[in-house]
């Protein structure tokens, strides 16, 4: 396996926090994590590749061809307070060797900025949409469980797939501390209700806003680009395979 990483600047960062916001279930991290980037101007400093992204590109009627990549920003906090990382992009790794080195590699690149601390974002399944979801998390340790906690979460308990899951256990074995948000989504299309929950989650640890005025406009960006490349008639035609296909959209 092999991941590569493209990166066009190392910024010197204060404290930064990673979060993590990869496509899953809802579409709730990649909606929560293009809105920082939007909102906060974020800017990108590395790309990321890997043997175990999908083996094909999108090409649109056209003419443009999207690749499987992952993305890091960087945003610099004028009040003193922690920097960020955005982790964005529009694909998982496809094997559970090419999520570990995946992650473990990110992981260790953002130690290389001072990072010490994961937040990942995901969608937690729920047969019906609710007007207020619940956010729930897990943590790498009970302390930092307590902290989550106070921002008004519930306790996750069973299985957490993927990215979201896997950076929390990887941080806890590189010695750095974190959790994740996990907000109840019908999961087969971009829920942009969801995504705010988990946004106004994050502010609360964070310690700071953004407009989240337009957020119904980044998760219509998301949806125009999953029509472009034919991938919300898919999802919806053919749900056994929405495990695979959560895992790419750009």
């Amino acid at each position: 396996m092999v991941v590569t990483f493209d990166i066009t600047e190392k910024p010197k960062l204060n404290n930064p926090v990673l979060i993590e916001g990869l496509p899953g279930i809802g579409y709730v991290a990649g909606i929560t994590s293009l809105h920082l980037i939007t909102e906060l101007k974020a800017k990108r400093f590395a790309r990321i590749v890997s043997s175990s992204f999908h083996d094909f590109a999108v090409a649109t009627q056209d003419g443009s061809v999207y690749s499987p990549i992952n993305e890091l920003y960087y945003v610099k906090r004028e009040d003193d307070n922690r920097d960020l990382i955005i982790w964005y992009g529009n694909t998982q790794a496809l094997s559970i060797n090419g999520q570990y080195e995946l992650c473990g590699k990110t992981l260790k690149f953002a130690q290389e900025l001072g990072c010490n601390y994961v937040i990942s974002i995901g969608g937690f399944k729920k047969d019906e949409a609710a007007t207020v979801p619940g956010v729930y998390s897990t943590a790498t340790d009970l302390d930092t469980m307590k902290t989550v906690l106070d921002l008004g979460t519930k306790v996750m308990v069973g299985n957490v797939f993927g990215i979201a899951g896997i950076s929390i256990g990887l941080a806890k074995l590189y010695n750095m501390k974190g959790f994740s948000l996990l907000v109840d989504t019908p999961g087969m299309n971009p829920d942009v209700n969801a995504a705010r929950y988990a946004l106004m989650t994050l502010f609360k640890f964070l310690n700071f806003t953004v407009d989240l005025t337009n957020i119904e406009q980044t998760g219509k960006e998301i949806n125009n680009i999953l029509e472009l490349v034919g991938l919300t008639k898919s999802i919806s035609e053919e749900k056994k395979k929405e495990e695979q296909q959560l895992r790419w959209f750009i």
